[in-house]
């Protein structure tokens, strides 16, 4: 009976999700231009990268990064206007998942608490560099990462905590 209690135990042991920190690991803001770039009356291209990564810190609990790099650049000239690289993290306790959800909840449901602060934080970056407030669009992690694994399945690689979008 006590092998049949220790094997129901785990069982009963319900899912564990807290935020513990969230917070602004890195941010950077270059204006290489400056101070000849705010005499043009130009509309910058933008173009932003965004990447995710989660690790480990101790058992059961996990730092989650998502980085956006934003470059304004003035599309004839190819000149730099300002360039935004942000990482905005989060310490998460998560607990009694299985592998499969555990991987989801930091790949998707993460970066989908941390975003809304991260656009919040280039957005600011812009304005306070002497720009128009970048709005980054909403983005769709669960479609991204559902992407990612069906290139995965197409084209087996090696296998990386971070993933880039």
């Amino acid at each position: 009976m006590t092998d049949k209690a220790q094997e129901q135990a785990p069982a009963n042991e319900q899912p564990f999700f807290n935020i513990e920190k969230l917070y602004v690991k890195d941010l950077s803001l270059e204006l290489p231009h400056a101070p000849a770039i705010f005499l043009v009356r130009e509309n910058p291209q933008i173009d932003m990268q965004l990447q995710s990564q989660a690790a480990s810190v101790e058992d059961g609990v996990f730092e989650v990064i998502v980085t956006a790099t934003v470059t304004a650049k003035l599309p004839e000239k190819d000149k730099v206007m300002f360039l935004i690289e942000a990482k905005q993290a989060g310490i998460f306790q998560i607990r009694n998942l299985p592998p499969a959800e555990m991987e989801t909840m930091l790949a998707v449901v993460c970066p989908n608490i941390l975003y809304p602060y991260l656009r919040e934080v280039v957005s600011d970056a812009s304005v306070r560099g002497g720009f128009a407030p970048v709005m980054l669009n909403p983005i769709n992690f669960e479609a991204i990462y559902h992407q990612q694994k069906q290139q995965a399945q197409a084209q087996p690689q090696t296998e990386g905590a971070e993933t880039k979008h």
